[in-house]
């Protein structure tokens, strides 16, 4: 079943990825004009792709606790590498979406 209506929780998911990629991008790629690098960009266009079809919809756990893993292997080998290093990361720079993102762990097993 392929969620057609994008709610709040989707959006907010997508933010969260989104300050990942960013950051990631930013600490490691250094791209100019604070835009995103080709690679970078790409990952994200694909991780937006992904989650505006994803099948649960607005029942999505986030993607750390799916039981269905709807990354391509290299698309999922590279946001693991974003995650690993902006996960920790992310508490410095967006404290407020990793308190939601924790919650959202906790309440959606």
């Amino acid at each position: 079943m392929v969620a057609n209506n994008i709610g709040p929780q989707i959006e907010q998911e997508k933010a969260t990825v989104r300050a990942m990629i960013y950051l990631y991008c930013h600490k490691n790629h250094h791209p100019f004009n604070n835009q995103l690098c080709d690679e970078c960009s790409d990952l994200l266009q694909y991780a937006m792709q992904r989650l505006t079809m994803c099948r649960f919809g607005e029942e999505k756990t986030t993607c750390e606790r799916c039981p269905k893993h709807c990354y391509r292997k290299d698309y999922k080998q590279q946001i693991k590498q974003v995650m690993r290093f902006s996960g920790p990361r992310m508490i410095i720079y967006h404290p407020v979406m990793v308190l939601k993102h924790i919650y959202k762990n906790i309440i959606r097993k």
